[in-house]
């Protein structure tokens, strides 16, 4: 019993240190990719109305790296609990009820990014011979982005079920109405 009890926590705090990392290595990256989008359509304007010569590849390459700063930053946002959820539901519920919508909202918005791994990886594949128009990069780099955030948001759904968040945002919005 005692065993089980150790493995159970050294796997938790192993799930939690895993997530906190990776959390923290997403967030970098997506604000780093946030940046370089800003500076290319800089660029793309810069080409375009000053220099009267368009940049073929910047608004492509921009839109590629778009989806990889929304992937990573929703898996910051899921493990903060910062995305559209029953708030109202877990506000009124109290007890086993509120442990028992926490299970459900984390199993289904689990088993949600796991349809979009099994699909983002499916997608993916099936791109990988085909390449962008202005530049000559697969598909599949920007695709892998789909599968990549899902099962880092995996993580962040157990993390987050594990390890809630103190509610910054819950206390933040009952400033408003009291």
């Amino acid at each position: 019993m005692a065993c089980a009890e150790t493995n159970i926590r050294w796997m938790r705090s192993l799930i939690l240190t895993l997530d906190r990392w990776l959390t923290r290595l997403s967030f970098a990256v997506a604000t780093t990719l946030l940046a370089v989008i800003s500076c290319l359509g800089l660029w793309q304007v810069t080409t375009r109305f000053i220099l009267s010569q368009p940049s073929v590849w910047t608004e492509e390459v921009m839109r590629r790296l778009l989806i990889w700063c929304v992937m990573l930053g929703m898996v910051v946002a899921i493990r903060q609990g910062a995305l559209v959820s029953v708030d109202l539901m877990l506000r009124i519920a109290k007890g086993c009820w509120h442990d028992a919508l926490r299970l459900f909202i984390a199993l289904a918005t689990f088993s949600f990014l796991a349809t979009i791994l099994w699909f983002g990886l499916s997608l993916a594949w099936r791109v990988r011979f085909q390449s962008f128009a202005s530049i000559e990069i697969s598909m599949a780099w920007a695709y892998a982005a789909i599968p990549f955030g899902a099962a880092l948001g995996m993580l962040a759904v157990v993390a987050h079920y594990l390890d809630p968040p103190t509610p910054v945002l819950m206390n933040a919005e009952n400033t408003f109405t009291d």
